[in-house]
């Protein structure tokens, strides 16, 4: 039986965590953010943890990723 490979477009999205969670990133905060407040753009950082119902989905899409 062939190896799992990692779906390819996902390595850029999402990190797994040392405890096995799973961190995304949050839309809007790429590009245009002269026109985004101050708060706004507070709000959009950090990384915060997948739910857990769509974790189950990923976690076989990710499987090789550490």
């Amino acid at each position: 039986m062939p190896k799992m490979k990692t779906h390819s477009s996902l390595k850029g999205r999402f990190k797994i965590t040392g405890t096995g969670k799973v961190k995304r990133y949050k839309a809007f905060k790429n590009h245009l953010l002269s026109g985004k407040s101050a708060r706004q753009k507070r709000v959009l950082s950090g990384n915060p943890v997948m739910a857990s119902g769509d974790v189950k989905r990923l976690k076989q899409q990710l499987a090789n990723l550490k």
